[in-house]
């Protein structure tokens, strides 16, 4: 008895040191060339990405520009709308009139000389 036991000792050992040497060794399931060509595609995606991101940047801070020129260019007319109309209210005949009489000038009918336009 002692023999086979010790035979059905020498087999799993056997056994077990034949397991060890049958692993296989898994192939590269990508080769080296395939490998380039890929991360060259990743690294010419993020650079095109990186680009349509900077561009878009540009261009939503240029439109920030733009609307802030014409909110100012609509604000200076709305201005220069108020100035016009003062102008036209302070260049009446009744308000130079009333002026001309604060300052001590009278109307001399006598000295008046009519200019005519050329």
């Amino acid at each position: 008895m002692a023999n086979t036991a010790r035979q059905y000792k020498e087999h799993q050992t056997q056994e077990q040191v034949k397991k060890v040497r049958v692993i296989r060794r898994k192939s590269a399931t990508f080769t080296l060339g395939e490998k380039v060509i890929a991360m060259v595609f990743v690294a010419f995606v993020c650079f095109a990405s990186l680009q349509i991101i900077t561009a878009q940047a540009e261009i939503y801070s240029t439109n920030k520009e733009i609307q802030d020129l014409e909110a100012t260019v609509v604000s200076q007319q709305n201005i220069n709308n108020d100035l016009s109309i003062q102008v036209s209210q302070m260049s009446t005949y009744e308000r130079v009139w009333e002026k001309a009489k604060e300052l001590g000038l009278t109307l001399n009918e006598t000295n008046v000389k009519v200019v005519q336009q050329p």
